[in-house]
């Protein structure tokens, strides 16, 4: 059986992290993070730079106040939950094996490394690469290896960096870390203390069986932990791949330069993280919750898979303009939807087609002109209705494994139709039409064939009641023209809705 090997990852403060980790600007700055409603709310994590400016744990909002240059921001859960899932994410490419050990305000988990030393090296590089990977991320970490799973996670807790602890020295790592790592009962812990016994190496030092006698037997497992011992039955989560940032403004953000600001970080990270898995990003929405509970949501949807950070920020930057915001912005989210981009083989003499990247760019400037609604690709609808479609959004598909159709060329009736249709004025003999006029010229009716009627949707407002006539009419000056005549049969109204080719 191949021998056990953990690695531990502790990101201690994680409310302050999640929330610095897109805020690049902030990271040299002392920053603490307040929990708790106003006016009684108090420090729940802060960051190096804000402990030594003398902020501290459960200060209130007043006394953080009081310190000069504090950065004070709030809570956010839903930050913490997307930048804990990014922090799977990247431990994730090291091992799929991954057990959650957060406690408290830090975020840490456990990876089964055992077997990845022909991957990655051995365990000190394997540690270094994790650390690299974490911090390019925008996280601050702690690694610690261990053959003994809670020696890992209690040595990444209490001490900085990388440590690797060789087999069967994890006592003497965990020897001089304090016995609040192990949890233990208050009215055990007061025992302790009266005892003199403040480090796991003390308590590792007591005999098992006087110490079983006195405490009871879960002092026995409190001892195996002290001395490193104590075997673990692993427990692998299984994170959703989900490609979401999400960040929480301290203030309302009341101006698009700011907002686009934020964005192109978040666009940077999805960029980024779909780039690992080989992926791009096929659509991107956006979601804003405005001041007084309001809520909207666009959806970015570039013609073919994409990991281009300045096209995907510009799409973002002309969607916000065409849609801006009605009010202060409060949070913002992006959801990417995971893509295969698309690889075309060009051929050594064929023109240079347009990029894709400026086709969308175009479609986007277009629907900021023209309207949402008048731009895409045209679709068919399920109906009866004459002329029934609807618009789409504009995608290249995918039609290289699509087998080629070969017709015969013959000729065909084509029929061009008026957009919008023309007005007419109808002579009726015998309820046919034997004449009608436009606004320029008068036609004479030399045969007629119909009616033929269509109607629908009567239940609704939509509801449609038409008579259609194929018509062939001469011109006053001689010409003759096939047409389709339209009577609404509702207001009794007649237009020329199209000519035949």
């Amino acid at each position: 059986m191949k021998q056990e090997l953990y690695a531990c990852i502790h990101a201690a403060e994680f409310p302050a992290q999640a929330l610095l980790r897109l805020r690049t600007g902030l990271e040299s700055q002392p920053v603490a993070v307040l929990e708790g409603r106003a006016p009684l709310e108090t420090v729940c994590s802060l960051n190096r730079a804000a402990l030594l400016k003398g902020a501290e744990m459960g200060m209130t909002r007043l006394e953080a106040e009081s310190i000069p240059e504090l950065r004070l921001l709030g809570r956010s859960l839903e930050t913490e939950a997307a930048a804990r899932a990014v922090l799977f994410e990247c431990a994730a490419h090291f091992s799929p094996r991954i057990e959650n050990a957060s406690q408290g305000i830090a975020c840490a988990c456990v990876l089964d490394i055992a077997g990845t030393e022909r991957l990655f090296g051995p365990p000190e590089e394997l540690a270094q690469r994790l650390r690299a990977a974490l911090t390019a991320a925008g996280f601050r970490v702690s690694i610690a290896v261990s053959t003994n799973f809670h020696t890992a996670r209690f040595k990444a807790a209490s001490t900085r960096g990388v440590t690797v602890i060789p087999d069967k020295h994890e006592a003497a790592a965990l020897a001089k870390l304090p016995i609040a790592l192990v949890e233990i009962d208050e009215q055990h812990a007061e025992t302790f203390a009266i005892w003199g016994i403040r480090t796991l190496g003390e308590l590792g030092a007591l005999a098992e069986t006087d110490l079983v006698t006195r405490l009871g037997p879960q002092a026995a497992e409190w001892r195996k932990l002290a001395l490193g011992a104590l075997p673990h039955t692993f427990q692998p989560v299984e994170e959703e791949f989900c490609l979401k940032e999400f960040c929480d403004f301290d203030t309302p953000i009341d101006r698009i330069d700011s907002l686009l600001f934020m964005g192109a970080r978040m666009i940077d990270c999805l960029a980024a993280r779909a780039a690992t898995h080989a992926l791009s990003l096929a659509s991107l929405t956006v979601e804003v919750k405005l001041a007084g509970g309001l809520t909207t949501q666009r959806v970015i949807r570039p013609a073919i898979p994409t990991v281009d950070r300045k096209f995907l920020l510009k799409l973002l930057q002309l969607e916000i303009a065409a849609h801006p915001p009605q009010a202060e912005v409060l949070s913002l989210a992006l959801t990417a939807e995971a893509g295969q981009s698309s690889k075309v083989q060009l051929g050594l003499f064929a023109p240079q087609t347009p990029e894709p990247s400026r086709l969308d760019v175009t479609i986007a400037r277009l629907k900021a002109i023209a309207g949402e609604d008048r731009v895409g690709s045209p679709v068919l609808e399920d109906s009866h209705r004459p002329g029934s479609f609807r618009m789409e959004g504009f995608a290249i598909a995918n039609q290289s494994n699509a087998p080629e159709v070969f017709e015969e060329h013959r000729p065909r009736l084509a029929l061009r139709r008026m957009r919008p249709p023309l007005p007419i004025r109808v002579q009726l003999d015998a309820l046919q039409p034997v004449a009608f006029r436009n606004r320029e010229q008068s036609f004479k009716v030399a045969a007629a064939y119909g009616p033929w009627r269509t109607s629908g949707c009567w239940w609704s407002t939509n509801g449609w009641n038409a008579e259609e006539w194929d018509v062939l009419a001469e011109n006053s000056n001689g010409s003759s023209v096939a047409c389709l005549l339209v009577r609404n049969c509702a207001r009794n109204e007649w237009c020329l809705e199209a000519f035949y080719d």
